[in-house]
């Protein structure tokens, strides 16, 4: 334990130089950026072992380990799944025997980063899998002789209170640094405020805490003037250097060693006990810092120097607004009423003349709503949210408006949800989406931050006046709020378990994929036992054979009955067989009305005739 006490001795006197990047340096050094770069350990040590050398050459006192994602999520990718434990001690013993090769007394860090899952309630990795991941990583660490363990780079407070606890969990006596990343210098990119960031650090088993990485020194130091005000632990601050940027080819920074010297000096005499550098810092970096810090003297070291900081955010209570005041659609589901609900697919292009005016079609037909969905089967359509507005406001009949996780990360779903409120746009399906594979784009990046389950929490949160970590927003949302479900899913139980998960996180109402065997619909309603969430059964009038094996073949999720399909084989007239598909829609819908609130009717090619044919079929 000696180490141990001999770093917490030395938090207790003068301030420390930090080295600067791992990562960045590594690439520097001919690394490109596909490799693994915590594998580097294994295969190229004398690579890592120079640059720990360089580092402590110039100065610093405390080096991280290149272990940085070297946790199973981020290696499994890379085939290094069962290399956790080894990866983790080998940078722990390189660290080590760099301190050794440069004849410098220096303390090993350990780093723990962010697990690259999002953890429950904002993405879908339970907390159990976390704490069992960074168990994993720090005992490797711990094995191969750390002085510290050095949490950094977190953006969200419950993944980092959860690196602490399987820290503490492992080791009562480790001392642990834990640093949050900034997008700005008052929020992380999840939202989570200096305020909300130090209340959370403040009750945590820590010797230190801070920021790294993301943005430049003098940003981070606005930010770490403002947390010591909040905070009775010593502050660390580790910024880029700058913006990183590519030029010809190659990752840059443009924060000079120079301006970097001089950020350190400003950071020591604002109070700072731990500076050092991140993306982008190089030995030259911390060399400037290094001779920047030994011209304080202790007189100058205790003047503080003060910045303006905005007032805390004010709480607000958000009245509780009753279910059937969210929209039309919600208060004919409170008052028992069976709702029809008929999709329209977006147009390819800007032209809504057409839709609207089947829009104005169905409402005469009493339809309730109309569906929009969002990209269906990731294909590039007109805008489901720009289409909504346009019906409710030109057709004036309610909509609801699909909205997928996979063109948006986080940040854009709660400006878009902001925006669906402020159109009056009030029911929201939230679906994962299709990914972009399935569509005409195969090559687009799908985002995926979530899936439904987290952005169903995310819009409960709106709804109740949060953002999506919780800090209080003006006036919240009144978003009526459902999900899909798949009674014919080939992993019931799966299926089962994420809809009453989805139920929990926020739905209001649930429509079905399409279903064409009753007592398939039947067995699914019996094991999910929920009578009080109004049920949407999904009702598709196939147009065509050709139009039934493409749905069954190539769509994910459906399934038509072989005995549907040998029906509407020998038909080639076009009517003919549209007829026989409205009267197996309608005979399906009928015999699930008595367990179902409402129909969801997706006629194919956006023929509303179709739809309204069921309709009739069905009575």
């Amino acid at each position: 334990m000696t180490r141990y006490t001999d770093f917490r001795k030395r938090l207790a006197g003068p301030p420390i130089l930090a080295d600067g990047a791992m990562g960045t340096e590594l690439y520097q050094r001919g690394v490109y950026v596909n490799r693994c770069y915590d594998e580097l350990c294994l295969s190229s040590p004398e690579l890592v072992t120079a640059v720990h050398y360089d580092y402590l050459r110039a100065g610093a006192q405390i080096v991280e380990t290149n272990s940085y994602g070297a946790n199973r999520f981020k290696l499994t990718p890379h085939g290094l799944g069962e290399q956790v434990g080894n990866i983790s001690r080998r940078s722990a013993e390189i660290a080590r025997l760099a301190c050794e090769k440069a004849g410098r007394e220096a303390f090993v860090a350990g780093s723990i980063g962010p697990l690259g899952r999002k953890i429950s309630p904002i993405g879908t990795l339970e907390l159990s899998a976390a704490l069992e991941a960074f168990e994993e990583q720090a005992r490797g660490l711990i094995a191969g002789g750390v002085d510290l363990i050095s949490i950094e780079t977190m953006l969200d407070p419950v993944e980092l209170i959860a690196a602490v606890e399987a820290v503490r969990g492992l080791s009562a006596d480790i001392p642990i640094l834990a640093s949050f990343t900034l997008s700005d210098w008052d929020h992380t990119a999840y939202g989570a405020t200096i305020e909300r960031m130090a209340g959370e650090l403040n009750k945590l088993d820590v010797d230190a805490v801070g920021f790294n990485c993301s943005i430049g020194p003098a940003k981070l130091l606005d930010a770490a003037i403002r947390l010591m005000e909040l905070t009775h632990f010593p502050v660390s601050l580790q910024p880029n250097a700058g913006e990183l940027e590519w030029v010809d080819g190659r990752l840059i920074c443009k924060a000079t060693p120079e301006y970097f010297a001089e950020y350190a000096k400003r950071m020591v005499l604002s109070g700072v006990k731990i500076v050092g550098g991140c993306c982008g810092s190089t030995p030259a970096h911390i060399k400037a810092m290094d001779a920047a810090l030994r011209a304080i003297t202790p007189e100058l070291s205790k003047v503080r120097i003060t910045a303006v900081t905005p007032p805390p955010a004010t709480e607000k209570t958000q009245p509780k607004i009753a279910t059937r005041d969210l929209s039309a659609l919600a208060a004919k589901l409170a008052d028992g009423k069976f709702v029809y609900s008929v999709e329209m697919n977006p147009p390819r292009s800007p032209s809504t003349a057409a839709i609207v005016e089947k829009a104005r079609v169905l409402k005469a037909a009493n339809v309730d709503v109309i569906n929009i969905p969002d990209g269906p089967r990731a294909s590039a359509r007109l805008s489901a949210m720009v289409l909504a507005h346009l019906i409710e406001r030109e057709a004036g009949i309610d909509t609801i408006l699909h909205y997928t996780c996979r063109d948006r990360n986080i940040l854009g779903m709660q400006s878009d949800l902001l925006g669906a409120e402020a159109l009056g746009l009030n029911n929201i399906l939230c679906i994962t989406g299709d990914p972009p594979k399935l569509g005409d784009y195969p090559m687009a990046t799908a985002v995926f931050d979530v899936d439904a389950i987290g952005l169903l929490r995310i819009a409960s949160n709106l709804n109740g006046g949060a953002d999506i970590v919780g800090n209080p927003i003006p006036k919240g949302t009144t978003l009526h709020l459902g999900c899909g479900a798949n009674p014919g899913a080939v992993d019931l139980d799966l299926e089962l378990d994420r809809l009453h998960r989805k139920v929990e996180s926020g739905a209001q109402y649930i429509m079905t994929q399409p279903v064409f065997d009753v007592d398939l619909f039947y067995a699914f309603l019996d094991r999910f036992n929920r009578k009080d969430i109004p049920i949407l059964v999904g009702i598709l009038p196939l147009a065509s054979y050709r139009n039934a094996e493409f749905f069954h073949n190539e769509v994910p999720g459906m399934q038509v009955p072989e005995w549907i399909r040998n029906k509407l084989r020998p038909i080639d007239d076009r009517d003919k067989a549209a007829a026989m598909g409205i009267e197996i829609a309608a005979e399906a819908l009928k015999a699930c009305a008595p367990r179902a609130q409402g129909a969801y009717i997706m006629p194919p090619f956006g023929r509303v005739e179709l739809a309204l044919g069921v309709m009739g079929g069905a009575g």
